[in-house]
């Protein structure tokens, strides 16, 4: 009787990402966040595709008309007041009678013109435009402005800080140096440096400032975990195979600290859409024409001498509300990523 050979099959053992990803289900407050991060997302989406929003900047309502749940307030009956037409006795003359029946004439031949609402669900700016729309059109250069710069920034300390760890010797010292020299400056008065001598407003811009001087953070976490990793058992196989030092770099190590950026990156999200806001509120980001929360902001101090909060109100809430779930997501994909953890 030939003996029978039996092999006991083992179940695969979770990679780190399902892990992570578990660890996040069980976390609801994690799980509420990226519902409101992801709410948010769509809505970017929806006004790039132009089905949001794309007609923010039409003057559907009176200048300042006020939210629906305050009411029209007294300005704006006054103003309708006004803009209604007024008898005239049967025997006052009336000078320009000829020349305003004349534009009468010609303004009943191009059509009814489009009636102002007085009342908005959000209100409306100075222009007339709904704050609503206005405050979804603004989030979009925001929102943008703040993915692609942390992309921007984390690619380059990914790259910096490979190179550095992964050498060492005066690739090293040459990168701490220019990692010294931008650390050395406070970043917002780096931002606003490099932010004065470009000159030049616009969103392209505001990528490159914020992405050109963000990159000191992510660069110090991969330069450590690069100098960890290059002498692992793994890296140190590749070598001996033949593996040139950039297939080391980025086809052996990366894949093994890609978490790292990944939640720097989700951390410099929130950091850049702050700065986007501050740089557009002193002038320095957004340029006439393009609308953001920032900008917004902007216009909003001096509504609020009028007693107009609803703008101030709107754009601040959707900051606040996104700039909020998207650091308790951070905080929590940090946590769910640490190896440590069980």
């Amino acid at each position: 009787m030939n003996p029978v050979s039996t092999m006991t099959t083992h179940p695969a053992s979770p990679g780190l990402w399902t892990l992570a990803w578990r660890r996040l289900r069980a976390d609801r407050i994690a799980m509420a966040a990226l519902a409101v991060v992801a709410g948010f997302l769509v809505l970017l989406l929806l006004s790039s595709a132009g089905l949001v929003a794309a007609d923010w900047e039409e003057e559907v309502a009176v200048n300042y008309a006020p939210p629906s749940f305050v009411g029209a307030d007294a300005a704006t009956r006054a103003l309708a007041a006004a803009q209604a037409p007024r008898p005239v006795p049967p025997n006052a003359f009336d000078p320009l009678a000829a020349e305003l029946a004349e534009l009468k004439a010609q303004a009943a031949a191009s059509g009814p013109p489009a009636e102002k609402r007085t009342t908005l669900p959000f209100g409306a700016d100075k222009w007339g435009h709904d704050v609503i729309k206005k405050t979804i059109k603004g989030g979009e250069t925001s929102i943008v402005v703040g993915l692609v710069a942390a992309f921007v920034a984390v690619a380059l300390g990914t790259v910096f800080g490979a190179v550095s760890g992964f050498y060492g010797g005066l690739v090293d010292d040459l990168f701490n140096w220019f990692y010294s020299v931008f650390t050395s400056i406070p970043s917002i008065l780096m931002i606003l440096t490099v932010a004065a001598v470009l000159q030049q407003k616009g969103v392209t811009t505001i990528v490159l400032i914020l992405g050109l001087t963000g990159w000191t953070g992510p660069y110090r976490l991969m330069r450590a975990e690069y100098m960890k990793h290059k002498a692992r058992e793994y890296v140190m196989a590749a070598d001996a195979i033949g593996a040139s030092g950039w297939r080391r770099m980025f086809g052996h190590i990366l894949p093994n600290v890609s978490h790292v950026a990944l939640v720097q990156m989700s951390i410099l999200v929130v950091g850049f859409i702050k700065a986007e806001v501050i740089l557009s509120f002193l002038g320095f980001g957004v340029p006439v024409g393009v609308v953001s929360w920032g900008s917004m902001l902007n216009e909003a101090q001096n509504e609020l001498i009028l007693g107009k909060w609803w703008q101030l109100a709107a754009a601040s809430g959707a900051m606040a509300l996104l700039v909020t779930a998207f650091s308790l997501f951070a905080d929590a994909l940090r946590d769910a990523l640490d190896p440590k953890l069980k």
